[in-house]
């Protein structure tokens, strides 16, 4: 095995070996326990950060092993990989650090934490899957690494919603299943390449591509939280806060929207999908979700359902940029992949950060909570604008591509989808900043189980993460052009991806 056909495969145990070892340590291990977290996503990161260069300058990274003949696990370091897997590592190592802080002498750490490393494990096996049966392995395993965690509390509350979650991702997972022996069927090993293996097909298979392309779609979207396969994702906020950063911005939902990006981009091809007139479904679906996502987050009192619902919204911006046929939508759904997650983890740890010193759950409790809390609060506000799309936010870095694309694709319906859903954002959200900054403290909060000490206003551990992601999230848009940003890798994605 070569350097670097084994750089995908230490990518995949970066995470996965210190989980394994962390499940076997005692709850008083705090050092190694945090030690084995940190080394892996420092590694993590350093092997990323080697294969973006290598990417870069043309260098391939792909790891093949036989698992039965004609079926093979395929590892495959690309452009795209790397844009998710990156979001993923860059994220992990933030929720790990927030996640130390808020678990602070709870039991069962060892348990969260190892089962939080093969969640991230199973995330970057779905980034870098080359071909479908490792997609499928991977994204399968991402549902039962999870489910330890959204029931982790062992409430009743916990249990039903890990329940929901369960059943929904296990419908999503047979769905998907089907669709991928149908097309195995057809193909044979279905492998992700440039314009996509179902394009080798025929005229003669064309029914059966758009049935089978509704099945992988509807697999997918069940984790995308695609209308009407959405309703675990308000159920699923009962887990701890670190958790439904991990559900939000780093992993599920973003495993379900990176599965639509490949299955229309690698496994039809787009230009082959256009022609069997399967874009414009998906755009319809797309924008009813977003629509519905943001008139459902109006009406939510609870801060955690709120933020679910509007990644419910927010997500299908991605399914919306790839259906819209163009390099320029494309560029505003990829990068959409990456400043949704540095948005949402920063309200979703802002949200645990008021619920953990302050006892503060219900948008109706935050009257004033900026004076007692304003660098929490600081960061919410930048990731709250980042969603409604203001300006010098990484949100309307995305959201300018996704109308110029569908400018540029003709479809008009879908810019008035993007201004009402912006609206809709704006209807949502700054009433919540309203009250933090302007309105005054009613009544006690509940409790203040972490007291303000100097300029600190809650533990370190659970202040950092949240800012520096708030710096990323003003980062992306100011410094959209620079070499390294979002933006450009996007750029460089969708001119691979139109290359005639």
């Amino acid at each position: 095995m070569s350097f670097n056909e084994s750089l995908p495969l230490l990518t995949l145990f970066s995470s996965l070996l210190p989980g394994l070892v962390i499940f076997g340590l005692r709850e008083e291990r705090v050092a190694l326990r945090t030690t084995l977290n940190i080394v892996g996503a420092v590694a993590k990161l350093a092997l990323i950060g080697y294969m973006l260069w290598g990417v870069a300058q043309g260098e391939e990274y792909v790891f093949v092993h036989t698992v039965l003949p004609g079926i093979h696990l395929v590892f495959r370091a690309d452009a795209l990989a790397l844009l998710f897997v990156t979001l993923s590592a860059a994220l992990w190592m933030l929720t790990t650090l927030y996640a130390i802080g808020y678990l602070e002498d709870a039991p069962h750490r060892s348990r969260f934490f190892g089962f939080f490393s093969l969640c991230v494990t199973a995330t970057v096996g779905v980034a870098m899957a080359g071909n479908l049966f490792t997609f499928f392995f991977f994204y399968e395993l991402l549902t039962l690494s999870t489910y330890p965690l959204v029931v982790h509390r062992g409430t009743d509350a916990s249990v039903r919603g890990g329940s929901i979650y369960l059943g929904y991702t296990l419908f999503g997972g047979a769905v998907l299943l089907t669709g991928v022996v149908w097309l195995y069927g057809l193909l044979g090993q279905v492998d992700f390449i440039q314009g996509g293996a179902a394009s080798l097909l025929g005229p003669e298979h064309t029914r059966q591509l758009q049935f089978v392309f509704l099945l992988l779609i509807i697999g997918v979207g069940v984790k995308a939280a695609i209308v009407p396969f959405h309703g675990w994702l308000p159920q699923a906020m009962v887990a701890p806060a670190p958790v439904s950063a991990l559900l939000h911005a780093v992993a599920v939902v973003k495993a379900g929207a990176f599965g639509v990006v490949r299955i229309v981009y690698e496994v039809y091809g787009v230009e082959f999908a256009a022609s069997l007139n399967l874009l414009t479904p998906l755009a319809v679906a797309a924008a009813i979700t977003i629509i519905w996502g943001s008139l459902r987050a109006l009406f939510q009192n609870d801060l955690k359902r709120r933020l679910a619902y509007s990644t419910v919204s927010q997500v299908s911006y991605i399914v919306l940029g790839v259906a819209l046929f163009g390099p320029v939508g494309t560029v505003g759904g990829l990068v959409h992949l990456v400043h949704q997650g540095i948005m949402k983890i920063t309200l979703f740890f802002c949200a645990g950060n008021y619920a953990e010193t302050l006892g503060v759950h219900k948008v109706s409790e935050l009257n004033g909570v900026g004076r007692r809390m304003p660098l929490t609060t600081i960061a919410f506000s930048i990731g709250a604008l980042g969603m409604i799309g203001a300006p010098l936010t990484a949100g309307y870095v995305s959201k300018t591509y996704l109308t110029d694309g569908a400018i540029a694709a003709q479809m008009d319906w879908a810019i008035w989808v993007l201004n009402i859903s912006a609206l809709l954002n704006a209807a949502y959200f700054l009433p919540i900043l309203f009250r933090a900054w302007v309105l005054r403290q009613r009544e006690p909060w509940h409790a203040e189980h972490i007291p303000a000490r100097g300029w600190r206003e809650t533990n370190w551990l659970l202040l950092l993460p949240p800012l520096i992601s708030a710096l990323a999230t003003v980062l992306a848009a100011v410094m959209a052009d620079a070499a390294w940003s979002p933006l450009t890798w996007a750029r460089f994605i969708s001119a691979r991806e139109y290359l005639q």
